[in-house]
């Protein structure tokens, strides 16, 4: 994660055009997703609550919802109004509904079954995707010292994944060792049975 976070700050460092109230934003969005996706993982896997994706966003949207309507009629409704022609649209709205509904089941669904951290390292990969996309097709201008701290960072990540995938087989080969000694003790007691019941018969 150190050689992650290095990585990203040395490709923020060299930004052609670096704009710090950008960067502080762009780290605060960080900071709250981190904390949010923690919680996720909380809620998802606390003892004795067993909450799968479905049931979660039961608990969740309203909260999200509300907390994102307010600021919008406050602060985004009056703007679109004198400066745009808004019309509420049930196909567009109904679209990004069902594309925000499949993408935060998606994310609970990789919470709940890796981690938070893991999540967070896919959003870099994310971020490359958007880096690339920008660089190739909007011609948007990226520096060597971008090149190098994105290098870092993808470095960091292809460990990461490595080490997860190491820690998933060990995970696994575990739990096959304790199926197969399992399945052999229980064969040795079902031979000492039958010995005992073959031995209780040649007695009778």
């Amino acid at each position: 994660m150190v050689s992650i976070s290095l990585g990203v700050a040395v490709a923020a460092y060299g930004e052609a055009r670096f704009d710090v109230k950008g960067v502080t934003l762009q780290l605060g969005a960080v900071a709250f997703e981190a904390t949010r996706l923690v919680l996720i993982q909380i809620l998802l896997t606390s003892k004795g609550i067993n909450l799968n994706p479905i049931t979660s966003l039961y608990y969740v949207a309203p909260c999200c919802l509300v907390f994102l309507f307010v600021p919008w009629v406050f602060v985004e409704y009056p703007v679109l109004r004198e400066t745009s022609s808004f019309r509420f649209d049930f196909l567009v709205f109904g679209t990004n509904s069902l594309c925000a509904f499949a993408l935060n089941l998606a994310v609970f669904l990789l919470v709940g079954k890796t981690s938070a951290l893991t999540m967070n390292v896919a959003g870099v990969v994310k971020d490359w995707i958007l880096i690339a996309f920008s660089w190739s097709v909007i011609k948007d201008a990226v520096t060597p010292i971008n090149l190098f701290g994105y290098g870092i960072a993808f470095l960091g990540v292809a460990y990461y994944n490595h080490s997860k995938l190491q820690a998933l087989k060990a995970k696994e080969a575990q739990k096959k060792s304790a199926a197969e000694k399992g399945d052999e003790e229980a064969g040795s007691l079902l031979m000492a049975e039958r010995e005992a019941s073959e031995k209780k018969d040649e007695e009778n």
